[in-house]
């Protein structure tokens, strides 16, 4: 299947009841999309960040019970996985799409990467637009405009970023469900692009470490 956006029925599916029953739509309705973006941006940010990148797409295999409230695709430079390391996704809730530059509690390197993060705040404050958003839970859906994220508060997330097990931080761009059902294929490609480049000096300051 190619990508040629989402629609109104990709994000119905998280209404559909029971685990297996809205696997079955994931699988047949959302993921081969995941797919198509996970091979054409697996090339694309290998040739943005030098290094070569792999696309994981979620499998959501543990869950016995409860049905994914959202999925995604993530890239990272490891074949294996992508919790462990600074990367990027493409995924929706049923509210809205997310692209995110994101570093898990998975990751080993949080304390190191909170302390760059407190580096260089003043620019990283400077640099992201102020439509972008920030998270400090990839489990939510709520995110805080870079607007309203004062450099305290940018400050308050660096530090439990290396101090909290649990702690997490990613930032992006939240396009809601009305908005992203009408944006065609090429409305998505120069989003996602634009969006990418615009967090690449986020995923670089793992060289810093």
């Amino acid at each position: 299947m190619t990508f040629n956006g989402f629609n109104d029925s990709d994000f119905k599916v998280f209404q559909t009841q029971g685990l297996d029953e809205r696997m079955e739509q994931i699988i047949n309705r959302i993921r081969p999309k995941l797919e198509a973006l996970g091979n054409k941006y697996a090339e694309e940010l290998s040739a943005l960040t030098g290094e070569e990148m792999f696309f994981h797409v979620a499998k959501h295999a543990r869950r016995t019970v409860n049905p994914p409230k959202d999925t995604w695709v993530a890239f990272a430079p490891n074949k294996r996985g992508y919790k462990m390391l600074p990367h990027f996704q493409i995924g929706l809730w049923e509210t809205h799409v997310f692209l995110w530059f994101a570093l898990i509690y998975e990751a080993p390197i949080k304390d190191a990467y909170g302390k760059i993060i407190l580096k260089n705040l003043n620019k990283i404050k400077k640099d992201i637009p102020n439509d972008f958003v920030w998270s400090d839970d990839h489990m939510k859906p709520d995110s805080t405009p870079h607007r309203e994220v004062k450099k305290d508060r940018l400050k308050e997330m660096a530090t439990r970023l290396s101090t909290i097990k649990k702690a997490e931080l990613l930032c992006g761009v939240r396009i809601e469900r009305d908005k992203a059902a009408t944006m065609s294929e090429s409305d998505w490609y120069e989003r996602i692009d634009e969006t990418f480049k615009t967090l690449l000096p986020l995923y670089e300051l793992r060289k810093k470490l």
